[in-house]
């Protein structure tokens, strides 16, 4: 990097970005070059960049990614980030943690959080383009949040979104790492019929589309690697349920609900994986089955979220405690055995 010349002038230097190509360079391919000189940007959005008229040199535009090297400057004008295509929307938000390059939320069951067909809007995407403002610097060009993992409508819990592009990526590929060479660390909190024979155990079962409702996730042998370790904390033998951790080591659509119910163990209030066992329901007492019709959803609650920050590269960790109608369930399943 250095100081601009007369070339940007008039430029917002926030919007800037300058890089000196030295005789060593000559010759190398320009979008290689520059991602590599320039590790914000995926080579992807470089190449985009470039196409657009936003990378100059010696008064010439540099359209080509492919084009090579020559030493000097090369100057690249970043445009400003186009609106966001959803609204920004007023919906409170509990926020556990902020800074410039991301936020953490504690989101409410009900909440979507991305926009898609049927919830165009009212989700956890307008919400955040409205709370965080002009702090987000742009994903992918686009004054939105980056979402690296998601959370059922229907679960409560922690979840991170990136702000801007570095730390979408550095995110991401923790995400995408799933903690096996990392410190991420995702917990939740799941009320499950029956009583577990065993105190802990793990489910490694491929997940994929239902071959009978496509809108159903099933275990399939031909589907995607998917891995539950889990922990009976407590059990209820009045009501026949228990409270059990679930730790990801994968992270795919409905896994735990899908995975707990393929071990005979389905989520309480999960009409979608669990309606066989609506039985059960009607032999809780009164009180706990009031609570569990109040619940009106999956018992399942992210309940722990850890981290590597992408700028300071700390260790984040933050936890939360079960909603107030998962804790009034929890509290009138009876009295727990550990």
């Amino acid at each position: 990097m250095s100081v601009p010349s007369s070339e940007a002038a008039g430029v917002d230097p926030d919007r800037l970005r300058v890089v000196i190509a030295e005789s060593r360079d000559i010759g190398e391919r320009l979008d290689r070059f520059l991602a590599a000189r320039l590790p914000e940007f995926s080579r992807a959005r470089l190449q985009a960049l470039m196409r657009q008229g936003a990378v100059r040199s010696g008064g010439r535009t540099l359209e080509d990614p492919a084009g090579r090297v020559n030493a000097g400057e090369i100057v690249i004008e970043l445009p400003p980030p186009e609106p966001a295509e959803p609204i920004g929307q007023d919906i409170p938000l509990v926020v556990v943690h902020e800074d410039e390059h991301l936020i953490v939320i504690d989101k409410p069951a009900g909440l979507v959080v991305h926009p898609a067909a049927g919830h165009a809007d009212g989700t956890l995407v307008n919400a955040l383009i409205a709370h965080c403002g002009a702090s987000l610097s742009g994903v992918g060009g686009v004054a939105r949040p980056g979402i690296v993992h998601r959370l059922d409508k229907d679960t409560s819990g922690l979840l991170v979104v990136a702000k801007n592009d570095v730390a979408h990526r550095f995110l991401s590929a923790q995400f995408a790492d799933h903690g096996r060479t990392g410190p991420l660390r995702r917990a939740y909190l799941a009320l499950v019929w029956g009583i577990p024979s065993r105190p802990r155990g793990t489910v490694d079962a491929p997940l994929g589309r239902s071959a009978r409702n496509r809108e159903k996730i099933a275990v399939r042998s031909d589907g995607r690697e998917a891995i539950t370790h889990w922990e009976a904390l407590e059990r209820f033998p009045a009501s026949d349920a228990a409270l059990v951790e679930c730790r990801l080591e994968t992270g795919r659509t409905h896994q735990i609900r899908v995975h707990m119910t393929s071990i005979g163990h389905p989520l309480l209030g999960d009409d979608v994986y669990g309606a066989g066992h609506r039985s059960k329901a009607s032999r809780l007492s009164e009180p706990a089955a009031a609570a569990l019709a109040r619940l009106g959803r999956q018992a399942l609650h992210a309940a722990e979220l850890g981290f590597v920050h992408p700028a300071t590269r700390e260790t984040l960790e933050f936890s939360s405690p079960p909603p107030p109608d998962f804790a009034d369930l929890l509290r009138e399943l009876g009295t727990p055995e550990r």
